[in-house]
């Protein structure tokens, strides 16, 4: 779906434009506030950093900057929050140590004042690390990691950290994870958390449910595990990912998931920086380039996508896989499903391969 539109969906309307327009003094209609808040809006930005990522938060006044991409995309991300006009920032998180989340941190420190600098880690053996840490400090900040269930203001929005819930070895699962409130909307964002953290995060029984996700790790398989997938309810992913890129991101698989979601999918590979503005209410979205996107376009309310996976069942195991999974059972053996509802509802239970 190209050019202007809106895919209805739950309670996310999306409106396509270019950001060309925005930046050329074009604005969004003006949104009637929720009754909860009064201020102009919470506005998220998915920067294009390529193969790593860069997300700005703006309210009242107020910034936050999650990750600052490979130390090659320092310049792309100060001139975007010097265009959008950011004059210094609350929060500066970086999710994890990896450099395509750390790497840009130190410009942005250099050219902006920031009130907290938050890390799940205070040491890592890389110099982008180090050059992150000098400028921390540089501003008189050390650097901290908020406990899971801390609340923070961000402007009329609300910051919940909500993990790492555990010490993991693996720099991917010590990702700082967010949910962002605005009113009545909500968005999520994950760093490149993988599934054992996110089952980690579903035992603790964390409030997951959120509008908008930010695909963990860059749409990985290794991440967005079905389970996860349904504690979150998307309407809308967000995949920050690099243009033939040579991990094979976003992987099939995770799409797949994504669709039989009937979330509408977002990648900053092809549709460059993606704008989300939220009003409390209602939540529109402007992108920087025109492409296709995978959308709802007839999702229908009942939790089913028109057009999504259709899955195989073994009819002996009584479990279902993927069509691309590798435990495919015999073709006499087989049985299918529209949805990854209708075979759970017939009472088969999800391949630990590929649906794990």
């Amino acid at each position: 779906m190209n050019g202007t539109g809106v895919i209805c969906m739950k309670r996310l309307a999306v409106l396509f434009v270019l950001l060309a327009l925005l930046l050329t003094g074009c604005e969004l209609p003006e949104k009637t506030q929720s009754g909860s808040v009064s201020g102009a809006g919470l506005t998220v930005h998915y920067i294009d950093v390529g193969q790593a990522d860069s997300i700005l938060l703006q309210c009242d006044g107020e910034a936050m900057l999650i990750d600052g991409g490979n130390v090659a995309d320092s310049q792309t991300v100060v001139s975007y929050l010097q265009h959008q006009g950011v004059e210094e920032l609350s929060y500066v998180v970086n999710t994890h140590a990896h450099e395509d989340h750390v790497g840009g941190l130190a410009g942005v420190l250099a050219a902006f004042e920031a009130d907290a600098v938050w890390c799940p880690v205070t040491e890592y053996e890389s110099q982008c690390f180090a050059d992150f840490v000098t400028y921390t400090e540089a501003q008189g900040l050390s650097l901290t990691c908020p406990e899971p269930g801390s609340v923070f203001p961000l402007g009329e929005a609300q910051v919940t950290v909500l993990g790492p819930q555990e010490a993991y070895d693996d720099p991917n699962n010590t990702s700082i994870v967010l949910r962002v409130d605005y009113g009545e909307t909500s968005f999520l964002f994950t760093g490149d958390m993988e599934r054992t953290a996110e089952e980690d995060l579903l035992d603790a029984g964390a409030a997951l449910e959120a509008d908008v996700l930010k695909a963990g790790h860059h749409g990985s398989d290794t991440s967005s595990s079905y389970p996860f997938l349904r504690a979150v309810d998307p309407e809308a992913v967000v995949i920050s990912v690099g243009e033939d890129n040579t991990y094979g991101h976003p992987d099939e698989a995770a799409l797949s998931r994504f669709r039989d979601l009937g979330a509408a999918v977002y990648r900053t590979d092809l549709q460059g920086d993606v704008v989300f503005t939220s009003d409390g209410t209602e939540i529109t979205v402007s992108t920087e380039r025109e492409a296709a996107v995978t959308n709802p376009t007839e999702y229908d309310g009942s939790g089913q996508f028109s057009g999504g996976t259709t899955y195989i069942g073994n009819v002996n195991s009584q479990k279902f896989h993927l069509p691309t999974c590798s435990s495919l059972p015999a073709p006499e053996n087989q049985t299918t499903f529209s949805s990854y509802d209708a075979a759970v509802e017939a009472g088969y239970s999800p391949c630990s391969r590929c649906l794990g």
